[in-house]
């Protein structure tokens, strides 16, 4: 690999107008398509095969409206009594009525004859029904029916939306400049010189806009959830600025070194190049094996997220060197300082830890350990759920009409489920739909039932469940086990069938889902690290230590999630639009994701080391040689990274916030407690161990060229030929 990484980055530093015409070509063509096939992005989370799921498409011919979007309208009096006034029973009257012209709307009941009017006769609700599926309503739509209330308004009444068609999901909303802005002081502070800082910024945004413009293309021919897009930002410009990064810092070493820069250039390709490749890979692999969870929407986020990771690889190894060409020796023009690599034989910081690191690696294992430990702790806690009305940011329609719900009806009316009752076999139908309301009457956790919508047949009914709590309660989950073990017993007694569907039942099977999906997918990661360390280190212990540090990275970010989401740590600090279960996909995109970056920074580290062993120094000493060498790259690429992650927690989105916020605790925690604390500290306590590997296996496992090492060497060999002896 690090052969024909030489040759291309040679190529692509001389070619570089080709190169680069070439990219700008690929980014038209691509942002074109994307112009012209782009299609809407979907806010609904299916899990095909789960009970909800399954018992919803069964019955989309005889009762549509479940498959269609729908919106709550709330009401909202000043004071009680104030909604069932005459004034404000015309007055929401009308807004009702311009609420069912809106085009694409297919009946809205009268909140009065449906008696959705709160007990203290405050609140109103009237339901709107769409003639479609909530994926094709639009935006105008939406305010279209914001328009309609318009009534209600005027006479002195709050009106507030919410329901599926309101709870909007995954809307970026600027944050990530600041997360470009703190990387590109990181890239300044590092690389000391405004264009080599640059020069990685561009490049990401290259790869991120034609990753972008792809993922919007294919729109129009696929359903992509719209968190994948998102995704596929967040760590489309983490990875992109961090592989340009780690070759923009070779490349100036061997410039450094004396070398010519198109030398410089493709050597960089060539040693930093392929450890780019291979995380690169290692990142593809671990978010496309989501895939595992059997998932369809996880599965397009995970492919969304590695396509964008494949091309920042691409950029990386062709467009960067092209554009190492356009500045030659120019790359520190506009210095900022002196050079920030360039260390002249003086003991650098870095050097300074690795050392204190080898003179007490059972204390620093010791404490690390126990710091991780704590932060682990509330992961034992963690519970999973889907975000909705209740999730979306204060102040905003949806959660005015969330709280108005719960507060005035109770808050198991945003929860409800919906039972469906299949007495096709049976002689009496309406008797035996009568005896499974009593039946779930009698249940602990209902609170109520509506009245059961019949199909013409009269053998299929609706019965629409009340709970005692909301949506995120464990409650709600108990009484959906509940109502499903109540299966046998109602067939029993009625002779009909029951199954629970709506899209409170729907998040609880996808969480129930995704946390069965965990182990197995957890499993899969663990053994592709074990098998991609072993081939690239020759060694038995460096595989189980990096497993290890990423198991213990992955538990303490889980804990930190769990206590500001699902506990309410750092609330003020942190604006948690509201405590609860933790987005239910939030911890196996974590594993597929910073897997892939904590053995980018694995394999940065302990390459290091290993080279220095394998030219003669002591174990311990070859440990502070590889933090050195690679101590300052590493703490600007994961400064990045988590400048990049961290700037999307400060959106309000409820899906990407935690998200955001797992992956930057998970980078800060792998890259500055686990790969520079703990595993110097391991690999001085193993000592030769360290580097260990059965002789049986020496004979079958692949030799991996790393760092290209081979490749220098002779490249040395052609340019420093060995003398003959003398009379030969």
């Amino acid at each position: 690999m690090a052969t024909y990484l030489y040759r291309l980055g040679r190529y692509c530093f001389r070619k570089r107008r080709a190169v680069l015409a070439v990219w700008i070509a690929v980014l038209i063509a691509i942002g074109g398509a994307a112009g012209a096939f782009a299609g809407k992005t979907s806010d609904e989370f299916k899990v095909p095969g789960t009970e909800a799921q399954t018992t919803l498409d069964r019955i989309k011919d005889t009762f549509p409206e479940q498959g269609h979007g729908s919106a709550q309208v709330v009401f909202a009096a000043p004071a009680p009594g104030g909604a069932t006034t005459p004034e404000a029973g015309r007055a929401v009257g009308e807004a009702v009525a311009r609420i069912t012209a809106v085009p694409g709307v297919a009946a809205v009941p009268d909140p009065y004859a449906t008696h959705a009017v709160s007990p203290d006769g405050r609140v109103a609700i009237a339901l709107v029904s769409f003639d479609h599926k909530l994926a094709d309503v639009t935006d105008q739509q939406r305010e279209a029916v914001k328009a309609a209330a318009e009534p209600a308004r005027a006479a002195g009444l709050d009106v507030a939306f919410g329901g599926d068609a309101y709870n909007r999901m995954a809307q970026v909303d600027g944050g990530e400049a600041i997360g470009l802005a703190v990387a590109g002081v990181v890239l300044v502070i590092t690389l000391g010189s405004l264009v080599a800082a640059g020069l990685p910024l561009l490049t990401a945004l290259v790869g991120v806009g034609v990753a972008m413009a792809a993922i919007m293309a294919l729109s129009g021919s696929f359903e992509i959830i719209t968190t994948a897009p998102v995704l596929a930002l967040m760590v489309g410009l983490a990875v992109g600025i961090d592989y340009a990064l780690f070759i923009l810092s070779r490349h100036r070493r061997h410039l450094d070194e004396g070398l010519e820069p198109d030398e410089a250039a493709a050597r960089a390709t060539a040693t930093a190049g392929s450890a780019v490749v291979f995380a690169g890979l290692t990142v593809v692999v671990a978010l496309a094996g989501l895939a595992v969870a059997g998932v369809p929407f996880l599965t397009v986020m995970g492919l969304a997220a590695s396509g964008a990771v494949v091309v920042a690889v691409l950029v990386a190894i062709t467009l960067l060197p092209a554009l190492l060409g356009f500045a030659g020796r120019a790359i520190d023009r506009l210095p900022v300082w002196k050079r920030a690599l360039r260390t002249g034989g003086r003991t650098t910081l870095g050097e300074r830890w690795g050392r204190f690191v080898v003179r007490r690696p059972l204390a620093v294992l010791l404490v690390g350990l126990a710091g991780l430990g704590l932060l682990a702790v509330p992961a034992a806690s963690l519970q999973l759920g889907l975000p909705g009305g209740g999730s979306q940011a204060a102040g905003t329609d949806a959660r005015k009409a969330y709280d108005l719900v719960g507060e005035s009806f109770g808050p198991g009316f945003n929860a409800p489920l919906v039972v469906v009752v299949d007495a096709g076999g049976v002689p009496r139908p309406e008797q035996a739909v009568q005896g499974v309301a009593a039946g779930l009457q009698t249940l602990p956790g209902v609170r109520t039932l509506l009245p059961p919508a019949v199909d013409q047949t009269g053998r299929t009914a609706l019965l629409t469940v009340i709970p005692q709590t909301g949506p995120d309660d464990a409650g709600t989950r108990t009484l959906v086990n509940e109502i499903r073990d109540q299966r046998a017993p109602l067939k029993a007694s009625t002779g009909a069938d029951i199954a629970v569907t709506g899209t409170t039942a729907a998040n609880i099977d996808v969480s129930t889902k995704l946390g069965q999906a965990l182990p197995p997918f957890l499993a899969v990661i663990v053994g592709i690290a074990v098998v991609l360390l072993a081939l690239a280190f020759r060694s038995v212990l460096v595989p189980l230590k990096a497993v290890a540090g990423f198991l213990l990275s992955i538990t303490a970010s889980l804990g930190a999630v769990v206590a500001v989401y699902q506990w309410g740590w750092l609330d003020g600090l942190i604006d948690v639009p509201k405590v609860g279960p933790v987005v239910s996909f939030v911890p196996i995109l974590l594993i597929g994701v910073l897997f892939g970056l904590a053995m980018d920074y694995e394999l940065f580290l302990v390459s290091g080391m290993k080279e220095q062993y394998v030219h003669g120094k002591a174990p311990r000493d070859a440990v502070v040689a590889g933090v050195r060498g690679g101590a300052r790259v590493v703490t600007a690429a994961a400064l990045i990274m988590v400048s990049v992650f961290g700037s999307f927690v400060f959106g309000h989105d409820p899906i990407v916030q935690p998200i955001g916020f797992a992956l930057a605790v998970g980078v800060l925690v792998d890259a500055f407690v686990v790969r520079m604390a703990l595993v110097p500290a391991a690999m001085a306590l193993f000592g030769k161990a360290a580097w260990w590997f059965p002789k049986r296996l020496e004979k079958v496992v692949p030799r991996v060229d790393m760092e290209g090492e081979q490749l220098i060497a002779r490249l040395e060999s052609a340019e420093h030929p060995a003398k003959e002896p003398a009379g030969v």
